[in-house]
């Protein structure tokens, strides 16, 4: 039987909660975390835009190709810090530790505002809108009975408003905001059980294409001799079009820094965090890369935006951009869009009960150290941050009633980047300032492959500034990250100055 044993978290010794966390996360689960909160529906759907932005099978690969050695590289480097730091917060805790309280906090602070809330109400989107394939009375038209109106942006204006799509999202967050209230061994059941499934999808759906869905006009057509690699010389222009291409792969295989916030409840995190970094985004990104060679196999890169069927559409045109489902079309005709909405519909709600379990971890920390509110930095009696989860699913209810959240993830890619690189800074910087701190494990490759990662990150993030489709969001998502920088300093000024008690919270 796995040991259970309360333990304290690390992060706040001085507060004496007897109530601290459980470590009930084995190895398989954290790995279970780190690989179910990377697979959402993003891989089934952004490998249309990509093409379109590329435009070559020969690219889309690398797009992948890329992100895959990109995640893996941070994982690589992360692992030393959760070794280093086995605390709920994780990230929220290196920058913290490496760079000082205002980094952690203005990482903490984006995070609850739009990178994990924003994340976890897209993915509940999602759901409802695949939901509506099976139901078609789940649609996404919004109720005249409510109030709703219209945002403009720089692209497409935001509807804000209830639908029927949009209740099921919102049920959906709160239906699993409740099973993390009841433990972390519940939300750990969940989150495996439906991880299992998942990856076996895509596994399935790997094979499909390698097999049965194998078409010999794809074949042809996509690895032909001038049509696989498609550009003759790479200039400025395109590196900065494949720069922002990547925005899509790269928030697919996001999220994998999460284990790291749950680390106070993960079984001899000084050895199983690392591997669950490295197992996690190794066997994901593989199976991404896979999944696009499987695609390149059923459908005709080059489409038509009219065509008639999947095969005249191919990927760039794939019908709303839902390429696994075209993909499966190609075989099992109408009935392929059923089957896929089925496999999405699993794999959003296994993401989203991994990004709600471990996001509250990140505003248990900041509380701990009085820069959010201090209920969120309590124990509930299942020994779980019962108000820290609540704050979390309110913030994410209100952002649902967009229904839209590609304008929201957008506008903090380039922040996001920006943070993977600070942490990975401060990996240099611990090295210097604590060289004698107990590190049960050293990053793989210091400090030639870290600083590859630093370097890989920080071109991309230019690249996402630099390209005109991409600029506007990114300064957007820094101003929304500068914009903590009063916050912080407001919530310092205000906050007690007194350590949380031990807790009382009844629930």
């Amino acid at each position: 039987m796995e040991s259970v044993a309360p333990v304290l978290d690390a992060a706040a010794p001085e507060a004496g909660d007897h109530t601290g966390f459980i470590r009930a996360l084995t190895l398989t689960d954290a790995t279970m975390l780190v690989a179910g909160s990377m697979i959402g529906s993003g891989v089934f759907i952004v490998s249309a835009d990509i093409g379109r932005t590329v435009g070559s099978p020969f690219w889309l690969l690398m797009a992948w190709v890329v992100t895959a050695v990109m995640t893996v590289l941070g994982a690589l480097a992360y692992g030393e810090l959760a070794a280093m730091y086995p605390r709920a917060g994780g990230q929220y805790v290196f920058l913290r530790e490496a760079l000082g309280p205002l980094p952690g906090f203005l990482y903490g602070w984006t995070l609850f505002l739009v990178i994990q809330t924003g994340t976890i109400a897209a993915v509940a989107v999602a759901f409802g809108k695949f939901l509506s394939v099976l139901v078609p009375s789940v649609s996404p038209d919004l109720f005249a009975w409510f109030p709703h109106f219209e945002i403009a942006t720089s692209g497409d204006s935001i509807a804000v408003g209830l639908s029927p799509q949009r209740v099921i999202a919102i049920g959906t967050v709160w239906l699993l905001t409740w099973v993390n209230l009841r433990g972390v061994r519940e939300g750990k059941a969940v989150q495996t059980s439906v991880t299992v499934v998942k990856t076996t999808v895509l596994v399935m759906l790997i094979l499909f294409g390698f097999t049965v869905g194998r078409h010999p006009a794809a074949l042809a057509a996509n690895f032909a001799p001038g049509h696989f690699v498609g550009i003759s010389a790479l200039t400025p222009a395109f590196g900065l079009a494949f720069g922002a291409a990547l925005v899509g792969s790269l928030f697919s295989a996001d999220a994998w820094n999460n284990v790291t916030f749950a680390a106070a409840e993960v079984q001899n995190p000084r050895r199983n965090l690392p591997l669950a970094l490295v197992l996690g985004t190794g066997t994901v990104t593989l199976l991404y890369v896979l999944t696009n060679v499987a695609y390149l196999t059923t459908l005709p890169f080059a489409g038509d935006p009219h065509g008639a069927t999947v095969m005249a559409r191919g990927i760039q045109y794939a019908t709303q951009d839902r390429v696994g489902t075209a993909a499966v079309e190609t075989v099992f005709g109408g009935a392929g869009a059923v089957i896929m909405a089925v496999a999405i519909l699993i794999s959003s709600f296994g993401c989203n009960n991994g990004l709600i379990l471990s996001g509250a971890r990140v505003l248990y920390a900041m509380a701990r150290d009085n820069l959010f509110f201090r209920s969120t930095g309590v124990l509930n009696s299942r020994q779980v941050p019962g108000a820290a989860l609540v704050v979390q699913a309110a913030w994410t209810t209100i952002l649902c009633l967009t229904g839209t959240y590609n304008q929201l993830l957008n506008y903090v890619i380039f922040a996001v980047l920006i943070f993977y690189v600070l942490t990975t800074i401060g990996l240099f910087v611990l090295r210097r300032t604590r060289p004698a701190a107990d590190r049960p494990y050293r990053a793989f490759g210091y400090p030639y492959l870290p600083a590859l990662y630093i370097i890989l990150a920080s071109a991309v993030a230019v690249a996402l500034l630099l390209a005109h489709q991409t600029r506007a969001q990114s300064l957007t998502g820094l101003v929304l990250v500068l914009l903590g920088v009063p916050v912080y300093y407001v919530w310092r000024g205000l906050a007690p100055r007194t350590p949380l008690a031990a807790s009382t919270d009844p629930r």
